[in-house]
């Protein structure tokens, strides 16, 4: 009989639909395990390798432990709201919501085609209203709550999407989707309030198993600053200038100011004479991203404004300056230029010629040596008044109590994560629920009126207003306050909201009353296994953290962050080339699964290499995994006389075993416990590995099926037993396909249970050595495990063969490898 993989993965794929396989009552919380990954977005009608990547593996997992005992809920969706949706929509015509639900449609028969345990009754669609009426409550819910709010700010506009991005959206200096230049531009926009839960984002990061790297990322994105805030007085006009510093011990270093040029005091504190450089300079600035003015390598510019301030600690005149390196949206947005100890601002005073002043001595330097460049770090306290001589450790504490105590500066902590951007004037998005009154003002839409559909009928070509506005069918409306005339607002929402909860709409997929049942969602969450790409770490990923803090103090959920665990895929490259249609190296899983099978394309993308580093494709590497596969095919059908009718597991003791059968049960036991610990740490790659070895070990074994004694025979049903279920969270199909040919009738993944390893078989009693003379093999000979180096020694000496090659020459030394090898070097 040929092995048919189109056949039997169509066979099986049905009779799991039919008999609802993968089913689960999430009424039933006992033995739950939450597996997700990252929903697909359908901005096209294609799975790509990526895709594959992410799913097939992270599918593998969840089958494993559901033959642990695990009920696993794996639903799958669609991120469906968006801009390549709707750029695409202005090239071809079509309207998104028709080009989104066909490549859903596409996209839901590709997805089947894998063989994962997704649940589809539990699909969800965050382009449908009977989605985004909830994402439109969850904003309702972060406004009631005081985390949404409505402001004019500087945010990031990309002037060929014609919409706002969020700070996380800009790559230095270039958006994320099409990689234009971004600029800067004033508009009133809608934010949620992150900044609220900054502390509680950085602490519980801890105690997440979440790559080290993507948890340093947010920690870095946040920032966290413990500092002073100190108030610098500007001369002429009496206007406190407030800066923040972590390093208040280089006070007496301060030799120039830094404002933002943004800054509101600008204007004020510009004197006549240089208005003119400072208007031409602030409208350089305008032009320029907060990346590019923030880059380390680009050469420092400004311009003095003519003002001075007086440092608090000396009472020292100072001039100000103006910089675009400094942001008003950080700190402040002003800094004490301490050129002696500050990197940027020792660039600054070179490239102006301003003093440059040494208050921290480093240690081994003498303090009238002139400064290469600025010392950063703790040292001696020197030209600081009464501080000289003190440590800088103990200044920073010092120098705060003295600023707090005559009232010119605040202990304080700073962030470097701003609050989240979600206003964006595009079609294809959920719309935002508020009405705005000239009488009542801001006014949510009720949650009884939701949702607030998104209409059909409006001209959604970027302009740079938001299309909705341009639809005075959908902008007029009356407000639920006062009853008079309104508009709606125009913008739509980030689509990081959508995918910012959607991992909590999952087990109430069909609820319609409400976001989701709050007894279902405290029982199933958080996520035990999320599976994702990296480059979500500071937007998705932070977003969802945010909003399950928010909801939980909202009173709706009960637990404080989402995902439990995290795994990231690594990349699968083609001829070690990042794949791309412009190199002509992309692979279409498509035409591999009609000639391979699902299983076998699933397979190669784990064993090319580690899972969260990936593999580099090649079209001949897959047809080993397509031979190891007909090879556990094979084996089975030669074999069923001795394994249909008697395919128990019968209860074997490893001390009654003798010779082959002995080797056959320890190896078994072996890849049982690998097995056991790869998959569980998602490597893969070494799984399949030591499934081949087995493999071997069987095929050698049923050489002489036909001489063995009964119980060597036991052994041998035992150890395919065991192999197929190995087997099969890698290659469900075919494991359900030799599962059934060996004569049971139930699913493997319902009758079946992951084996435990017997760990009495483990041991290992005799090895085979390896003698070498020079780094050459020339014999080889078996001993006990454990043998004594000394005698491994005596024995290779002693061995006909190797005194061959020693006899008359001197042994230089013996390299010994304990139950390995021993290598005679001679000359």
């Amino acid at each position: 009989m040929k092995y048919n993989p189109a056949e039997i993965e169509k066979k099986w794929q049905k009779r799991w639909e039919k008999e609802g396989t993968y089913h689960i009552d999430v009424t039933d919380p006992v033995h739950k395990l939450y597996c997700l990954v990252m929903f697909i977005y359908p901005s096209a009608s294609k799975l790509h390798i990526g895709h594959w990547f992410n799913y097939g593996p992270t599918d593998t997992w969840a089958r494993f432990k559901k033959l642990t005992g695990k009920r696993v809920f794996q639903p799958m969706g669609y991120d469906a709201f968006g801009l390549p949706a709707e750029n695409a929509a202005v090239k071809t015509g079509v309207h998104p919501h028709k080009s989104t639900q066909e490549n859903i449609e596409d996209i839901r028969i590709q997805l089947k085609r894998i063989g994962a345990m997704y649940d589809w009754r539990y699909e969800i669609d965050t382009s449908v209203p009977e989605y985004y009426t909830w994402t439109q409550w969850l904003f309702l819910t972060l406004y009631k709550n005081g985390n949404a709010y409505r402001a004019k700010a500087p945010v990031n506009w990309c002037p060929s999407c014609q919409t706002v991005l969020a700070n996380e959206q800009v790559i230095e200096g270039l958006c994320e989707r099409c990689s234009s230049p971004v600029n800067k531009k004033d508009l009133v926009q809608w934010f949620f309030r992150i900044t609220n839960y900054a502390d509680e984002l950085l602490e519980h990061l801890d105690n997440l198993d979440w790559p080290e790297k993507t948890k340093l990322m947010q920690r870095n994105w946040i920032g966290k600053s413990t500092g002073v805030e100190i108030q610098f007085t500007i001369t002429d006009t009496g206007d406190a200038l407030k800066v923040f510093t972590t390093r208040p011990d280089t006070l007496f270093g301060v030799t120039y100011m830094v404002l933002a040029p943004e800054h509101p005091l600008v204007s004020k504190i510009t004197t006549p004479e240089n208005k003119e450089h400072v208007a031409r300079y602030i409208e350089q600035a305008s032009k320029k991203t907060e990346i590019d003015r923030q880059a380390i390598d680009r050469e420092k510019t400004g311009v003095p404004t003519g003002a001075y301030a007086v440092n608090p600690i000396n009472d020292e005149k100072i001039p100000v300056w103006i910089a675009d390196y400094v942001l008003y949206s950080y700190g402040t947005g002003a800094v004490m230029a301490v050129p002696g100890h500050d990197e940027r601002d020792f660039e600054f005073a070179k490239q102006f010629d301003l003093p440059i002043r040494n208050v921290i001595l480093e240690p081994g330097k003498n303090e009238h040596e002139p400064l290469e460049k600025a010392y950063i770090d703790e040292g001696t306290m020197i030209q600081s008044g009464a501080y000289t001589g003190m440590d800088s450790k103990t200044g920073i504490e010092k120098i705060s109590d003295e600023l707090e105590e005559r009232g010119v500066g605040k202990r304080k902590i700073n962030y470097r994560l701003r609050d989240w951007l979600v206003s964006r004037q595009r079609y294809w998005g959920a719309p935002i629920p508020i009405i705005h009154c000239d009488t009542c003002g801001e006014v949510p839409v009720p949650e009884d009126q939701l949702p607030v559909e998104l209409p059909t009928d409006v001209d959604f070509k970027p302009t740079g207003e938001s299309p909705l506005a341009r639809s005075e069918s959908y902008m007029n409306t009356t407000c639920p306050k006062c009853g008079s005339g309104a508009k709606r607002d125009p913008d739509t929402m980030d689509t990081f909201v959508c995918s910012s909860w959607y991992y909590l709409r999952f087990p109430s997929a069909t609820l319609d009353t409400a976001p989701f049942d709050k007894e279902t969602t405290n029982q199933w969450l958080p996520v035990d296994k999320y599976v994702g790409g990296a480059e979500h770490a500071v937007m998705h990923l932070l977003y969802a953290r945010f909003i399950t803090k928010a909801l939980r103090d909202a009173g709706y959920i009960g637990f404080d962050e989402p995902f439990l665990s995290l795994v990231h895929q690594g990349t699968i490259t083609n001829q070690g080339a990042k794949m791309s249609k412009s190199k002509g190296n992309v692979v279409n899983p498509n035409s591999f699964i009609d000639r391979y099978g699902s299983d076998v394309f699933r397979m190669y993308l784990m064993f090319m290499g580690p899972y969260e580093e990936g593999g580099d494709w090649s079209d001949a590497g897959i047809v080993g995994i397509d031979r190891f596969v007909r090879r556990v095919y094979h084996l089975i059908i030669e074999n069923t006389s001795y394994l249909a009718g008697k395919f128990r597991d019968d209860r074997i003791l490893f001390d009654t075993l003798e010779s082959d059968a002995r080797n056959l049960y320890r190896k078994c036991h072996q890849t049982i416990k690998k097995l056991s610990v790869d998959t569980e740490r998602f490597q893969f790659n070494t799984a399949i590995a030591a499934l081949m070895e087995l493999l071997n070990e069987i095929s050698r074994y049923t050489q002489s099926m036909h001489q063995r004694s009964d119980i060597e025979k036991t052994v041998f049903v035992h150890t395919i037993r065991n192999f197929i279920i190995m087997v099969a969270p890698f290659a469900p199909h075919l494991a359900e396909e030799v599962w059934e040919m060996c004569g049971q009738t139930e699913s493997i993944f319902t009758s079946a249970t992951w084996p435990r390893c017997d760990e009495s078989a483990l041991n290992i009693e005799e090895v085979t050595i390896v003698a070498q003379v020079n780094g050459r093999i020339r014999a080889k000979f078996v001993v006990s495990a454990g043998t004594d180096q000394n005698v491994l020694k005596e024995m290779t000496l002693s061995n006909e063969n190797i005194k061959r090659y020693i006899d008359g020459k001197q042994i230089v030394k013996a390299i010994i490898v304990k139950d390995k090898l021993v290598n005679l070097v001679v000359r």
